[in-house]
Order: C-alpha cells, then sequence, then structure tokens
C-alpha cells in the first residue's frame, strides 16, 4: 500500500522537529504532494506531521493522473512514457504506477525525475486546516478519500 501525503498547513513557527520531519518527507512548502510506501518509519512521521498533513491510500487513476498533470522532471519538463522508455525499466506512466503502489519502485529512482508534486489549492477549498478530518476539517488520516481531495488539486 502507498500513501499519498499533502501538506495543508504553512506557519512561520513550526515546532523544529516536525518541520525536519517534513523536510525528510520532501513537504517543504503548502499544497505540495508526496508519495510514500507504507512502512512503521513512515507511519511514525506522518504521526508526527497530522496536525499540518493530510494522507491516505492513492489509487492507481488518481496516481496516473497526478503524475500526467503535474509529474516533473528536471527543467520543468512533464514525464513522458519516453523519458520513461529511455530512462527506467517502464514503458509507461500507467506501468511505473504499478511498480509504486507495489512499493518495488519509487518516483525518485526515475532519472530526473522530482519526487514532489506540486498541486494547485483545491477546488471549494479545504474543510478547515485546523481540525483532523475525523472532526470535520482537513487534517490527518483520510483514507481513499484523499483521491477526492488530489482530483479537486489538479
Amino acid at each position: 500500500m502507498t500513501y499519498a501525503v499533502v501538506r495543508v498547513r504553512g506557519q512561520p513557527e513550526v515546532n523544529r522537529d516536525i518541520e525536519h520531519t517534513m523536510g525528510l518527507l520532501g513537504l517543504t512548502r503548502v499544497n505540495h504532494c508526496v508519495v510514500v510506501p507504507e512502512n512503521p518509519s513512515t507511519k511514525g512521521m506522518l504521526q508526527m506531521v497530522k496536525d499540518y498533513c493530510t494522507w491516505g491510500e492513492v489509487n492507481a487513476e488518481t496516481l496516473t493522473a497526478m503524475i500526467k498533470v503535474r509529474g516533473r522532471l528536471s527543467g520543468d519538463k512533464e514525464v513522458t512514457d519516453d523519458h520513461l522508455k529511455e530512462n527506467s525499466e517502464f514503458a509507461t506512466v500507467e506501468d511505473l504506477v504499478k511498480g509504486i503502489l507495489e512499493n518495488d519502485y519509487r518516483l525518485r529512482d526515475v532519472e530526473k525525475a522530482k519526487p514532489v508534486f506540486r498541486l494547485h489549492p483545491p477546488i471549494k477549498g479545504y474543510e478547515g486546516n485546523k481540525r483532523s478530518y475525523t472532526a470535520g476539517g482537513a487534517l490527518g488520516y483520510r483514507g481513499e478519500a484523499i483521491n477526492d481531495l488530489i482530483n479537486r488539486m489538479l
């Protein structure tokens, strides 16, 4: 299983440990998204940044759309099937998505690919950036509902 993590809040006076953890995840700015594998260390990191980020299980359709629309290479170039054929063991974006979802491959393993997706703010906004998702807000674990949020941000 693979998680998509989106940074919701940006605050100048964040605790140093939390800021460091978000830097390790690659979430340096608001509305940035990363795809991380599910393992105990990742779960611990997500629990630490739960007051600033939201995450959930990403599905293949959403991840494919995110790579095609917002995936970038060095020089702000789009990720194409031709680039994947030349610089990785995958022929298409769909094959890459299957590898990522099975936790066999990561986006940063593709040569010149940026592991961070710079997304737009969501259409109709966040539900509230100071409460958890279970309490009607936008923060913390949201499960499959992360796909709806990402689709609103593409």
